[in-house]
């Protein structure tokens, strides 16, 4: 049972880092990475955000985050303002707001082309099924600390 799993680990694994790789490759046609917009995702959906929260919803350390919102405020992507306390809150400028709309419509191609192997039903199924796993309650071992 145990090399089963592995090999399912590995295989989601597998999945994921092609799809990252193709998502990479495709959105430097825009000047960007998959790193820069999914951090403007999660900026568009929660405007206002502090980095802590942005790290958390982008899988980073709130280092990693930090500096990827440095980058994105040089690049005038990203605007960075006071908020309550010390908290810096994150918004989109028009810009940020363009290359996220351009990358939607790359992600969009990019993983229709990733999934098409898979025809309708079954794409729902494993969405059903990776939904179920990151929605119940986990072990100890299987949780992120952060979470």
């Amino acid at each position: 049972m145990h090399v089963e799993l592995q090999e399912l680990g590995r295989a989601v694994k597998q999945a994921q880092y092609r799809q990252h790789r193709a998502l990479d490759s495709a959105l430097q046609a825009i000047d960007t990475t998959l790193a820069q917009w999914d951090a403007l995702r999660a900026i568009s959906r929660s405007p206002g955000a502090s980095a802590r929260e942005l790290a958390a919803a982008t899988f980073q350390t709130e280092q990693a985050f930090g500096t990827l919102a440095g980058r994105l405020t040089a690049q005038d992507l990203v605007e960075r303002r006071p908020g309550h306390g010390r908290r810096i809150e994150h918004h989109l400028t028009p810009a940020g707001r363009r290359i996220l709309a351009a990358g939607h419509k790359i992600a969009d191609e990019v993983l229709a082309d990733c999934f098409s192997a898979l025809p309708d039903a079954d794409r729902a199924t494993l969405l059903d099924l990776l939904q179920r796993l990151t929605t119940l309650p986990h072990t100890p071992a299987c949780s992120p600390a952060d979470e």
